[in-house]
């Protein structure tokens, strides 16, 4: 993940990442091991060590993308290694928990199944699987600039599911998260960013509307998040 105005991992998280960090039950992480598919700067990571993981392994396509958190999360239980999520570098049966946070829509387009079928072959018979994906809604769509430039992929509730059911996995958990601050809030990163090379504007005020929109609003607009169980 490119660095582009020198971010550093962080446990203060708002919005996205911290319904996130609420969505996985503790107890799936407190002395577990466990895999982040696509673990950007580090923040799940940081999360984790915080629950009392065993350990943790984040993986990311390249080296490069790993240089954020190999130079920030430095802790004995935590691992960064390059990886791919249609063909998982681990053994069958490695891990207790598996997440990723939005990253089915970057992979290869049509290797979805095959992502799912990788989590289910590294986690132990029983363990848990949780993640979050844009949310195919008219509004998200419409308002996201990615969906347009890139062709960034969104996800009906069936499809996800369909993706799951297919992999052999029994959905336990399904939320829709996320309405028009957090579409600001995505744009507003994107402007400030990409444009200004500069942190998000205004951040602190939009970061206190996202997070009560999170909490207090149950039918979002923008992501689906899945727990999922082998």
């Amino acid at each position: 993940m490119k660095n582009i105005i020198d971010e550093k991992p962080s446990s203060d998280i708002h919005g996205r990442l911290l319904f996130s960090s609420h969505f996985v039950h503790d107890s799936d992480i407190k002395d577990k091991k466990v895999l982040n598919i696509g673990c950007g700067y580090g923040w799940f990571e940081i999360d984790s060590v915080k629950k009392g993981v065993q350990s943790i392994t984040g993986i990311e396509l390249t080296e490069n993308d790993l240089n954020t958190a190999l130079k920030h999360v430095n802790y004995d239980n935590v691992n960064f290694r390059i990886g791919n999520a249609i063909n998982l570098p681990f053994e069958d049966g490695m891990f207790d928990t598996v997440v990723s946070w939005e990253v089915l829509e970057h992979i290869p387009k049509f290797t979805e199944n095959k992502m799912f079928s990788e989590v289910y072959r590294v986690l132990k018979q029983g363990g848990r699987f949780y993640l979050s994906t844009p949310y195919r809604n008219f509004f998200s769509n419409l308002f996201d600039p990615a969906y347009w430039l890139i062709g960034h992929r969104h996800y009906s509730k069936e499809k996800v599911c369909e993706f799951a059911d297919q992999a052999g996995f029994s959905v336990k958990n399904l939320a829709l998260r996320g309405g028009g601050w957090e579409i600001i809030s995505i744009n507003n990163l994107y402007i400030a960013k990409w444009i200004f090379r500069r942190k998000p504007f205004f951040e602190d005020y939009i970061h206190k509307k996202v997070n009560y929109e999170f909490v207090m609003k149950n039918n979002g607009i923008a992501n689906i998040f899945l727990e999922m169980e082998k």
